[in-house]
């Protein structure tokens, strides 16, 4: 499959995931508000777990029936790729949502505070590439 349609076909399976969700249950797909919620007692635990065992079952499936693994390379050591993810974890709190809830869900309903936080986490990442690259 062309690289530019694998993209655009993953995207629209992404905004139709996110739709759906918002509207059969009225909840935003930010991950890190979902992942959260599972630690919370209530009737929406076994929806958030079911979402998120789509996002993690979801892809290996596809493999499987795509027939092909894509190539994955981890250059990271473990200390490092912990370390990472903690850093992750404390800005999707500190930024009061992840990439894909900001991203995907926030811009589609214009809010405000996604409409800041997508740029600055784009701004972010150039940065960071930028200084990655000078210190190479």
């Amino acid at each position: 499959m062309d690289t530019h349609l694998a993209a655009l076909l993953g995207g629209l399976l992404i905004g139709l995931s996110a739709a759906t969700l918002l509207l059969l249950n009225g909840r935003i797909a930010g991950i890190s508000g979902l992942v959260a919620g599972l630690g919370r007692p209530g009737e929406r635990r076994l929806a958030d777990l079911a979402f998120l065992l789509g996002l993690i079952l979801g892809p290996p499936l596809f493999a499987t029936l795509a027939g092909h693994w894509p190539l994955m390379r981890i250059e990271a050591s473990w200390p490092v790729l912990a370390v990472a993810g903690l850093l992750v974890g404390f800005g999707t709190r500190l930024g009061s949502g992840c990439t894909s809830g900001h991203g995907v869900c926030g811009l589609a309903r214009l809010s405000p505070r996604s409409l800041v936080a997508v740029p600055v986490f784009l701004a972010t990442g150039m940065l960071t590439v930028a200084l990655m690259r000078a210190a190479s």
